[in-house]
């Protein structure tokens, strides 16, 4: 049953991306990259943080591409020591968002000392900023560049690292572009916004919401517990891609790697990354598929030896893009398959199953017209096997009905871009299912469409 579910969605995946090749005629945008290019944002992002195939190839080209006066330096065999723009390339990013939920959420110390057990939290979260980062992004040295992005948190009050992508790229033959990428999060260095770093238009969201409690490795969970990377890539004749990569834990400076920490990479956690992408007039069309398998110590208290819990995810994901001028339209899809092996938790008695399984899958399209007023709608699913240890139910707001993690929903956008460097948003977020029900879904008489969320946010860049 499960084989012919597999094939089902693999024919039904194929059939969609062959109508998007057939059809007719997340930030990753920061001003230091125009300045250094001398181009406008719109010649790399139809609205970022959406890549336009020019965009896909400066990524690609480690962020070199410039048009400033440069200080070089040049040895003696003529071979250049020293590129860099006579101004350094920085930018800024400010977000300011407002958050409501259908139905307010339990206080966090409902029942506690003088605080009712009905009580609940204020409705309606302003954050300014929502995040506020400092980006260096542009060239380096010859061949080397980066995009590295430090982020002050508004809603945990904290200042730290961000998504990274510092490499190296160098041109083997007219055809053949080949490179080397150092990142902190499995797919921040792809090229495409199908991916989960930057699919959109999933890319933007709220920080202070309700969100479903299961994600895969793939989907950000290698990102929260900490990991760097390095992998190799190659680029031929602006069609084909492949990459392969590996990660190993990397926790905060002022974290010891040891039992304190949860989830450490015992070793070396492969990546691999395929992709074919096909340019024709004013369309692209991408199909690809990427995975990483990771053997992580629980941590926790727990020595950093002995069994390992095991994921093993597989994706598919697709990109349609039709760039006119006056109108853009995308349309992005992912499909990710995990296997967990529970060897460590499921002995200590951290999970009922000695393996279980997670899926999530999204499409989502978007649309604007003079690259100023859009519209987006996605869809999005996660469904995983039932496990009354691992999903446990009877907390509020955060349980799961039935011992499962099923989530799903509709997510619509309305856009307006005054301002190639300014974006405002607004977003409602439908639950249909949340954490495994659609009704009192924690046992606290909470339903899914509780968590229903509106998220107004003001973006700008400078």
């Amino acid at each position: 049953m499960r084989l012919a579910k597999l094939s089902t969605f693999i024919a039904g995946f194929a059939m969609a991306s062959g109508v998007l090749l057939l059809a007719p005629g997340s930030a990753q945008a920061v001003p230091s990259f125009a300045r250094q290019t001398g181009m406008a944002c719109e010649a790399c992002h139809t609205v970022f943080p959406e890549l336009t195939p020019f965009g896909r190839r400066f990524k690609l080209n480690a962020y070199t591409i410039d048009n400033l006066p440069q200080v070089s330096g040049i040895a003696s065999n003529k071979e250049q020591t020293l590129l860099l723009n006579q101004l350094p390339p920085l930018s800024f990013m400010f977000q300011m968002s407002y958050t409501s939920t259908k139905s307010a959420v339990p206080d966090t110390q409902a029942g506690t000392g003088s605080v009712p057990p009905d009580a609940l939290a204020k409705n309606g979260q302003v954050l300014f900023p929502q995040q506020a980062s400092l980006f260096y992004a542009g060239r380096i040295a010859p061949n080397l560049g980066a995009f590295v992005q430090m982020t002050y948190d508004g809603t945990s009050a904290t200042f730290g690292w961000d998504n990274t992508d510092i490499r190296y790229a160098s041109l083997a033959s007219d055809k053949f572009l080949w490179g080397v990428s150092f990142n902190n999060n499995p797919t921040v260095q792809d090229p495409w916004n199908s991916t989960p770093a930057w699919q959109t238009p999933f890319d933007q969201r709220s920080a202070t919401a309700p969100v479903p409690g299961a994600a895969t490795a793939l989907d950000g969970g290698l990102a929260d517990a900490g990991v760097a990377g390095v992998s190799v890539y190659g680029w031929w004749n602006d069609s084909i891609y492949g990459e392969f990569g590996v990660y190993h834990s990397a926790p905060a400076a002022s974290q010891a790697l040891d039992s304190t920490n949860l989830d450490v990479v015992d070793g070396w956690s492969p990546y691999w990354r395929v992709a074919f992408e096909k340019q024709w007039d004013r369309n692209s069309w991408e199909v690809g598929a990427y995975g990483v398998t990771a053997k992580l110590f629980p941590g926790g208290g727990n020595a950093l030896s002995g069994p390992t819990n095991k994921f093993e995810d597989w994706a598919l994901d697709s990109q349609y893009q039709y760039i006119g001028d006056q109108h853009l339209f995308s349309v992005t899809a992912t499909y990710i398959d995990e296997k967990q092996h529970w060897d460590a938790a499921f002995p200590a008695g951290a999970t009922a199953n000695p393996s279980d399984t997670l899926k999530t899958f999204r499409l989502g399209g978007q649309y604007y017209y003079q690259r100023k007023y859009g519209a987006a709608l996605g869809y999005f699913s996660t469904t995983g096997g039932e496990d009354s240890v691992l999903y446990a139910s009877g907390t509020p707001l955060n349980g799961f009905a039935n011992n499962k993690p099923d989530s799903n929903g509709w997510v619509s956008e309305l856009d307006w871009v005054p301002y190639q460097n300014t974006k405002i948003a607004l977003q409602y977020t439908m639950y249909s299912k949340f954490n495994g029900a659609s009704s009192n879904y924690d046992g606290a008489n909470r339903n899914a469409s509780d968590n229903n969320t509106l998220y107004l946010l003001g973006w700008l860049n400078f």
